[in-house]
């Protein structure tokens, strides 16, 4: 089974990343990254926004940093972590991955996070990648390579989420719902040219997905509506 086709480029992680970057400089130009005014003019997320029927916030702070560290700590894992995933199970695949599961880590946050919180950055989508993997470890578990990165990534989340635990300021809902959408994206992708999962059970895991943000969605209107 061949897991990753080294002809292929990562066009979409190296497009996110420039995107992010330059959202960036738009930032720092216009009067500053941990700027609340700036961050909420460029779409940051805040619940009550989002519950006023804003519901792009839920996308833009996928592409918006708040400092120096958030930006090159997110973009580096964003260029290292994509140049595996992405030429794995290509390039389409691999953007719906990072943008749906960037949203649904943002819906998690509406539903579950703090009400006047001001939110930003690409970890929900990061760790949708993590997810990811955890998905393809399970599908693909007689290959060691996979499994292998399973348990790499397996760890990399846990450790995450026992450092937000212990950290104030960091969206633990964010991160815990962009893992999950992940988890279920990537199961429903799969690797191309290779069929497995079946098709049913693709489709039962986007419709959990939709389900889950659905539910999310409402919960988040109906606390803070």
């Amino acid at each position: 089974m061949q897991i990753i086709n080294k002809q292929s480029r990562s066009y979409v992680t190296w497009v996110l990343l420039t995107v992010t970057v330059a959202m960036f400089l738009v930032e720092t130009l216009i009067g500053g990254s941990q700027n609340l005014n700036v961050l909420m003019t460029l779409g940051a997320k805040t619940n009550y926004a989002v519950q006023e029927g804003q519901w792009w916030r839920l996308i833009t702070p996928m592409f918006l940093h708040i400092g120096i560290f958030h930006i090159l700590m997110n973009g580096f894992t964003l260029l290292y972590v994509g140049q595996i995933l992405e030429p794995m199970i290509g390039h389409w695949r691999f953007f719906i991955l990072y943008m749906l599961s960037g949203i649904m880590g943002n819906l998690a946050s509406f539903a579950f996070g703090a009400n006047n919180a001001l939110s930003a950055g690409a970890s929900t989508s990061l760790f949708g990648m993590f997810g990811a993997f955890l998905a393809l470890a399970f599908i693909y578990r007689e290959n060691r390579f996979l499994t292998e990165l399973g348990k790499s990534f397996l760890g990399l989340i846990v450790i995450n989420l026992l450092m937000d635990l212990t950290m104030s300021g960091i969206d633990i809902w964010g991160h815990i719902g962009g893992a999950v959408g992940g988890i279920l994206l990537g199961y429903a992708l799969g690797i191309p040219r290779i069929n497995r999962p079946k098709l049913v059970f693709r489709i039962l895991a986007l419709l959990i997905v939709v389900a889950i943000s659905y539910y999310m969605y409402v919960k988040g209107m109906i606390v803070y509506g």
